[in-house]
């Protein structure tokens, strides 16, 4: 049942390294592998419906992601909007929504916050991080 399911292999087109700190919002196309410190949003190009982010263990995303697909091993202060396929592995941890089409997860995986299906990433709106409560 589980275990007889085949994985899909992710290409790597682009790798940001676990001693790298990027500050400013990323596009990119194909495979995106993170092992380090991106502090901004993290967009995939609309045309590419194959497009996979994924954050290791060491990996910490402060932003946004957009993308159709995502594997979060690390952790990721924003919300996550994936139009295809999301997997939370072992250790992710969100601090935001997740808003998902088909969703894994594993047990042990966090997500502080709301777990919203949804089919249409157009039509969800892009929510602040922090809100001003006056």
């Amino acid at each position: 049942m589980w275990g007889n399911r085949k994985r899909k292999v992710t290409r790597i087109d682009s790798l940001i390294g676990q001693r790298t700190k990027i500050k400013g919002e990323i596009s990119f196309s194909g495979g995106l592998h993170v092992d380090g410190i991106i502090e901004g949003n993290i967009i995939a190009l609309k045309d590419e419906d194959s497009s996979v982010l994924t954050l290791s263990e060491q990996g910490t995303i402060k932003g946004d992601i957009r993308v159709p697909n995502v594997i979060i091993n690390g952790t990721v202060q924003g919300n996550v909007y994936a139009e295809e396929h999301t997997e939370l592995a072992l250790n992710a941890r969100i601090i935001g929504n997740v808003y998902y089409n088909l969703i894994e997860m594993a047990m042990g995986a966090e997500v502080n916050g709301s777990l919203i299906h949804s089919v249409d990433m157009d039509e969800q709106p892009v929510l602040p991080l922090e809100h001003n409560k006056n």
